[in-house]
């Protein structure tokens, strides 16, 4: 799909301002919410999504990224059924079974550390997964096993959004 968001990075400082920040730096949730809704075939406005992220923590306004449960409450909101999970051995087996994911978690790379939401589908036996990398210019394959994606490059506290299609209901 040509206008799903592969990589952040390349998203022009001075386009989608995200808060006082620029969406390459700190736009992830809003990103892996957009490209779960163009998954699912739905029309998606990177701007709406911004100022409704923006307005979720008014005081921290999109500076600091999107808050962990930010996609969950909004397709909530939109009457999408969504389960949320923290145990990662249930990982594969829900996402199997759901339209869309949006999996979160935090990194480590010597002193830097951080937190990224991505857009995962498993489709053909394995899972894909979209914005993953700085270097991502595509979809990224992410193998048979999210559990085993998470642990080989060491992320951690990582906990998965199950979205279904509300118009399979």
């Amino acid at each position: 799909m040509k206008d799903l968001i592969y990589n952040q990075r390349k998203i022009p400082k001075e386009m989608w301002r995200y808060g006082l920040r620029s969406s390459a730096a700190t736009g992830c949730g809003w990103i892996a919410t957009y490209n779960a809704l163009r998954l699912m075939g739905y029309r998606a406005e990177p701007e709406q999504l911004i100022r409704y992220y923006e307005r979720q923590l008014p005081l921290i306004h999109g500076n600091a990224g999107t808050q962990i449960l930010g996609p969950a409450l909004f397709f909530m909101g939109k009457g999408f059924p969504v389960e949320i999970l923290s145990v990662r051995e249930r990982f594969d087996e829900v996402a199997k079974a759901s339209d869309v994911c949006i999996l979160f978690y935090y990194w480590r790379q010597k002193w830097k550390f951080g937190a990224h939401f991505v857009t995962v589908r498993y489709d053909d036996g394995k899972f894909t997964g979209y914005n993953t990398y700085r270097t991502s210019e595509g979809p990224d394959d992410y193998g048979t096993s999210l559990q085993e994606f998470l642990k080989k490059r060491k992320y951690f506290a990582p906990f998965l959004i199950a979205i279904k299609d509300k118009r399979g209901l």
